[in-house]
C-alpha cells in the first residue's frame, strides 16, 4: 500500500505549509500528492506550482469538478501539467453534487449522471490518445456540439499538443454501487470519500469488474497523538460540515453515504442540527466511532495496528490528510 499527502483546497487563502509539506512527502517517500477544489480555489493551479518545487512525486487532482471545465478542457490542464512535470500526472475526476453544479456553476446537475460522467471520461480518453478528431454523440457533451443556439458549423478536432501519455490514469469519485461498479469499467482508480477497513465486503461486488492494476484511493485524516477523543475533533468537524451542509437536505450524497454505513438515523441528525445553524450541536452528534473507523488517530502504537487493517483490503494507495509532518513521518515508518 502506498502513501500518497492530500492537501485539499485552500480556505481563506493559499497555506504557506503545502510547498514544504509536499517536499518533506517526497522525502519521505510518498508516492503522490493530491489536491481539490470546491468553490474558491482550483485545483491545477497550486498542482504546477508544487510540481515546480518537488522532482519524483505523483501529482493527483482529488477531485477536478466536471463541472468546472468542459472534458478537452479538463484533458488539456492534465496534458499540460503532464508535460511540465515528466508524466506525474493522475486525474481524478468528481461530479460533485446539485447544490455546487448548479449554485456556483451555473449548469443543471445531470439527470443521469452515469451518462454524464462516461460520456466526460470518453472525451478525456479521445483527447489523451490523439488518434483522430475528437467526436461523441452525446446527450451530455456532444463533439462538435450541434445543439440549440449552435452556428452548425463546428468541425471535430485534434489536439495541436502531442500528450505526453495516452494512458495519463484517469481515476473518479464514486459513491453509490452503480457508480463504483462504472468506475471500475472506465477507470484507472476510484478515489472513495469515507472508508472503512471494517466493511471492505460492501465494495467486494460493486469492484468485481476492476482490472489488474486498478487504483483505490481513499482518504483518511491522520493524527499522531495521545488523546484519541481530541484527535477524533477535526474530523468530526470535516463530517459535520460535510454531512450537514454540503448538499441539499433532501439530496446530499454525503449524508447518503453515511447512512449507507449503517449510521442512518446520526447521518440525519446531523443534517437536522446543521441546517437549523446549530454547528457545533452537529459537529458533536457525529459519532466517534463513525469517525474513527475512517481516520488513523492516536498513539503510535494504536495507529500501527490500525493501519494493519486497511493494509488487509483492496486499498492501494492511502491518502493522508494531515497538515503535521510528524504524523507524515510515524506513518512512513510504519507502512515502510
Amino acid at each position: 500500500m502506498r502513501l500518497g499527502l492530500a492537501l485539499g483546497y485552500w480556505g481563506r487563502g493559499p497555506s504557506p505549509d503545502h510547498v514544504p509539506l509536499a517536499q518533506e512527502a517526497e522525502r519521505l517517500g510518498y508516492d503522490s500528492v493530491w489536491t481539490a477544489e470546491s468553490w474558491g480555489s482550483d485545483a491545477f493551479t497550486p498542482l504546477t506550482w508544487i510540481a515546480a518545487r518537488t522532482s519524483r512525486i505523483k501529482l493527483g487532482t482529488a477531485v477536478a469538478q466536471m463541472a468546472a471545465r468542459s472534458p478537452t478542457a479538463t484533458a488539456m490542464h492534465a496534458l499540460t501539467l503532464d508535460h511540465l512535470s515528466g508524466g506525474r500526472v493522475l486525474l481524478g475526476l468528481g461530479l460533485s453534487g446539485p447544490q455546487v453544479v448548479e449554485g456556483w456553476y451555473g449548469r443543471p446537475f445531470p439527470k443521469s449522471p452515469l451518462t454524464a460522467t462516461r460520456e466526460y471520461v470518453d472525451v478525456v480518453r479521445q483527447v489523451l490518445r490523439r488518434e483522430a478528431p475528437v467526436q461523441l454523440a452525446g446527450r451530455f457533451h456532444p463533439l462538435p456540439y450541434d445543439g440549440p443556439g449552435g452556428t452548425g458549423i463546428g468541425k471535430p478536432l485534434k489536439s495541436i499538443t502531442h500528450p505526453l501519455r495516452a494512458r495519463l490514469p484517469v481515476l473518479l469519485g464514486a459513491e453509490g454501487p452503480k457508480n463504483i461498479a462504472q468506475t471500475a469499467r472506465i477507470a484507472d482508480g476510484w478515489l472513495p470519500l469515507y472508508w472503512s477497513p471494517l466493511r471492505t465486503e460492501a465494495y467486494e461486488e460493486p469492484l468485481s469488474g476492476a482490472p489488474e492494476g486498478f487504483l483505490v484511493a481513499p482518504m483518511a485524516q491522520a493524527r499522531v497523538c495521545a488523546d484519541v477523543s481530541e484527535g477524533l475533533l477535526p474530523v468530526k468537524t470535516m463530517l459535520g460540515f460535510y454531512i450537514g451542509g454540503m448538499g441539499h437536505a433532501a439530496r446530499n450524497f454525503h449524508a447518503d453515504l453515511m447512512a449507507r454505513m449503517g449510521y442512518e438515523e446520526e447521518a440525519r441528525r446531523i443534517q437536522e442540527l446543521f441546517l437549523a445553524g446549530r454547528r457545533e450541536e452537529a459537529v458533536l452528534a457525529v459519532p466517534d466511532a463513525f469517525a474513527d473507523e475512517i481516520s488513523l488517530v492516536g498513539p503510535r502504537e494504536r495507529i500501527a495496528e490500525r493501519l494493519e487493517l486497511w493494509r488487509k483490503g483492496p486499498v492501494t494507495d492511502l491518502l493522508v490528510l494531515s497538515p503535521d509532518p510528524h504524523t507524515l513521518r510515524v506513518l512512513a515508518e510504519l507502512n515502510s
